[in-house]
């Protein structure tokens, strides 16, 4: 194998060429060294015009954010159909003000400098200022396309959600949806910090293959990690929960508000939030897949006539299944089941209303209410509970009066 003179030269300068921190620490110390040297009076002329520039780039950022807080005011809209987009605008709105304020901060540091008698572009131009901004720019460029990454990913799954036929279907795609953007957003910064690393100067290879071998030892300490990921795919693959539904998980019940890489999280009636890994989640009690239904066990008095009963039930359901506004949700024929079972002092009757997903609860409030009032029309009676007293002699309870002889003497 031949070494031409001219890669020997190359090897040559590479290796006599210093690093970028040396050269950062260069210029830093040629930048003190030369504000060290200045005469006081124009020390004290450049403090005063560094001042200016700060107090002008101070009053344009505040006019600007009086200005954007007026569009926003603007812009605002009431109702919640318009939340989602209103918090979109609003993100959108912070990016936006980030970056201007980055970039007047990078202007001013520019005209300070040039002030203060540094050449920012001939810094530039070297190799340690084109180094600084290419880092810079990479940096810009990964935080954006972690922003776009999120809002694609989002417009998309909305998108496929709403246009979607089947409502079960919709709901598993917005619950892939933050799984998604989470996945894309790790790998653009990994990706990023890589990146970094390199045009710092450091060599990735040993970085990685050190970080494989330190995977290898994270991941026996972290199985539980793992076994969380791992279960939460396989349950948002096969279909076993999704966002919106309600579920009951161990002694905790309620409406599933997110699902993230590693946990579940339930929302109940009392507004509490119930987060589980999903590891701890090996039982899932979903009441609102694909259809709901609502169990109605009533108790009715033994001295009632059970087939009027039963009749008064069956009228109160086929009349709620065909108002038109309870009826759009009810999605099969009422199903009266009969007798269930014979308790001590009740008779109780079963049946059964089948609703669209989550509508079970407002239906059979609805069918309670009307089979109360069906019930005193046509005088049901529901069962009262009593408790048995014995009766008990007087002799028993007032046994001195017993034993007292008559006032006269006579027996």
């Amino acid at each position: 194998m031949f070494v031409t003179a001219e890669s020997s030269e190359a090897s040559a300068d590479a290796a006599t060429k210093p690093a970028f921190t040396e050269q950062v620490v260069a210029t830093t110390t040629g930048v003190v060294d030369h504000l060290l040297s200045l005469d006081p009076r124009i020390a004290g002329l450049n403090l005063v015009a560094s001042a200016i520039v700060v107090a002008l780039a101070v009053g344009l950022v505040w006019g600007v954010g009086r200005v954007l807080d007026y569009w926003l005011a603007r812009v605002s809209v009431a109702g919640a159909a318009a939340e989602a987009e209103e918090a979109r605008t609003r993100k959108a709105a912070r990016l936006t003000w980030a970056l201007f304020r980055l970039s007047v901060g990078l202007a001013v540091l520019a005209v300070l400098l040039d002030v203060w008698g540094i050449d920012v572009r001939a810094w530039l131009s070297g190799g340690a200022g084109a180094r600084l901004v290419r880092l810079v720019l990479v940096v810009l460029l990964a935080t954006a396309l972690v922003e776009l990454a999120g809002f694609v990913i989002k417009r998309l799954i909305d998108g496929f959600a709403r246009r979607s036929g089947d409502p079960r279907r919709a709901a598993q795609l917005r619950t892939l949806g933050p799984l998604l953007t989470g996945s894309a957003q790790t790998i653009l910064v990994v990706v990023g910090v890589l990146t970094v690393l390199t045009e710092i100067g450091l060599k990735v290879g040993p970085i990685l293959a050190s970080a494989g071998v330190l995977g290898i030892a994270v991941g026996f300490g972290a199985q539980t990690l793992v076994k969380d990921f791992l279960t939460g795919v396989f349950l948002i693959a096969e279909d076993v929960v999704s966002v919106g539904d309600n579920v009951q998980i161990g002694s905790s019940s309620g409406t599933v508000e997110a699902m993230t890489l590693r946990t579940i999280r339930l929302r109940d009636a009392n507004a509490t939030l119930h987060i589980f890994p999903y590891s701890e989640a090996q039982v899932i009690h979903n009441r609102t897949k694909v259809f709901s239904s609502y169990l109605a066990e009533i108790p009715i008095s033994y001295d009632n006539d059970v087939d009027r009963a039963l009749e008064v039930v069956r009228k109160v359901g086929e009349g709620l299944q065909a108002d038109p506004q309870y009826g759009r949700m009810i999605t099969r024929p009422f199903e009266v089941m009969g007798v269930d079972r014979l308790a001590d002092n009740a008779v109780y009757l079963k049946a059964r209303l089948t609703t669209q997903p989550r509508a079970q609860w407002e239906i059979g409030r609805e069918f309670n209410r009307r089979l109360k009032n069906a019930f005193d029309a046509e005088g049901v009676l529901t069962p009262v509970k009593t408790t048995p007293v014995a009766a008990q002699p007087l002799e028993e309870q007032f046994p001195a009066a017993a034993e007292e002889p008559p006032a006269d003497g006579k027996t």
